[in-house]
């Protein structure tokens, strides 16, 4: 839970939002970032941070990064020797992550354009996927790009998955309902 306050007291949710929305930043309530995406609204990324249980040195995976401010997020929580694999398909906002989070010194991300599937498969297994758009049914191919003991929070319709790889082939879930998000495309 430190290492959630320590993010969100030093990464500002104003670099992340469009030019005409920065005095609207501190609302707790999403912002439009173009293109029908939002920056999700605060308190509902703060517990998303809080269930994906993100340390030091940990390797993440970030899917629909848009603003880049959950990837800043992870990035301050992971620290320099972990890596952020940040994961968008609307290419203008992959720009807009990049150039988001270098003005404010992130270093410690890579972003990717979004291909046809789900994650990164290629850089598997992760530590930890986040996944900030809502899936209309539970994205399997991202259980196998989890490492055992890894964590996956998912939102899935109006829910949110938080998801634990016990094993190879074992996982076990908590669901938390009441959530809405833009759709995972």
């Amino acid at each position: 839970m430190d290492l959630v306050n320590q993010a969100f007291k030093s990464i500002h949710r104003v670099d992340f939002v469009p030019e005409d929305l920065k005095d609207q930043a501190g609302i707790n309530t999403p912002l439009p970032i173009g293109f029908n995406q939002t920056n999700s609204q605060p308190t509902t990324v703060r517990l998303m941070m809080e269930w994906l249980g993100t340390q030091p040195g940990e390797k993440v995976l970030d899917i629909g990064s848009g603003s880049g401010w959950t990837t800043a997020l992870l990035a301050s929580m992971i620290g320099p020797k972990g890596t952020v694999f940040a994961v968008e398909r609307i290419p203008e906002l992959v720009e807009f992550g990049r150039e988001n989070c270098k003005k404010v010194g992130i270093q410690n991300v890579r972003f990717f354009q979004a291909g046809k599937g789900y994650g990164l498969p290629q850089y598997a297994p992760y530590d930890r996927i986040l996944v900030s758009a809502a899936a209309q049914n539970l994205p399997e191919e991202l259980l196998s790009q989890l490492k055992v003991g890894g964590k996956l929070v998912v939102p899935v319709r109006n829910d949110i998955f938080e998801i634990t790889k016990t094993s190879d082939s074992t996982f076990e879930s908590k669901t938390h309902s009441g959530f809405v998000f833009v759709p995972l495309i």
